[in-house]
């Protein structure tokens, strides 16, 4: 007779920019190469970190207003395409996966867990950052906003990327670092664990995640804790 591994049958889904890799570098990079073509200053990676995540649009909205100059929506479309090809260029010259991210993705796969990427981030953009990093093998699945129903905070994104790694709601943890994460997996029935060194304007600890937990080297405890103990049952933080 064959035992089970702890986590036979889980689904464990992660946000990418901000929770699996630290992104901001290559997409402030990237956002002031066009700020630059544009005549205009480049914004600093501590005022701009906050932006990542939120669409190259708002990026740039933003980044044109520390200017003092406004983007018009007619002007905006070119600006987007053109950031999008000097990042897709610079996608993983600085952009690093957190520290024992890698490892503790092998211990999930290790007690039996499968994985999946659930993002706003476009699929394809998201395939290429993560295939530079040598991490896309350990995914079952990658499910950008464009390969989703409706992209976070809808539920629906949140239970496609579960679905397409095989898994279900009941037995599924959402991994993140924003309110789309949790809001997301909260309204999808499936519990949260937020990490506090993402990109969120709001603070981590005001997310209403079920688990928050400061390192990497903490997420397979927590990851079997919610599966044990359901969402709406949360267990003081080691924050």
């Amino acid at each position: 007779m064959t035992l089970s591994t702890p986590l036979h049958g889980a689904t464990i889904a992660f946000d990418l920019d901000g929770t699996l890799v630290d992104t901001a570098p290559d997409l402030i990079g990237a956002l002031n190469a066009v700020l630059n073509e544009a005549g205009l200053a480049s914004v600093t990676l501590s005022d701009a970190r906050h932006l990542v995540g939120r669409g190259a649009k708002m990026m740039l909205v933003r980044g044109f207003a520390e200017s003092g100059r406004v983007l018009e929506d007619a002007d905006a479309a070119p600006l987007v395409e053109r950031f999008i090809a000097v990042y897709r260029d610079r996608i993983a010259e600085e952009s690093l996966p957190y520290p024992g991210c890698v490892d503790a993705l092998d211990e999930l796969r290790g007690l039996g867990a499968k994985l999946v990427v659930c993002t706003n981030k476009r699929t394809d953009l998201s395939l290429a950052l993560l295939d530079a990093l040598s991490l896309r093998g350990r995914f079952e699945a990658v499910i950008g906003a464009d390969a989703a129903p409706a992209p976070k905070p809808d539920p629906r994104h949140v239970l496609h990327a579960i679905a397409a790694g095989g898994g279900v709601a009941t037995r599924a943890v959402m991994v993140g670092d924003s309110a789309n994460d949790v809001d997301s997996a909260k309204a999808a029935g499936v519990p949260t664990i937020v990490f506090p060194f993402g990109y969120t304007e709001t603070s981590a600890h005001a997310l209403g995640a079920d688990r928050l937990i400061d390192h990497y080297d903490a997420l397979a405890d927590a990851v079997q804790s919610l599966l044990q103990h359901p969402a709406g049952s949360a267990i003081g933080s080691p924050l």
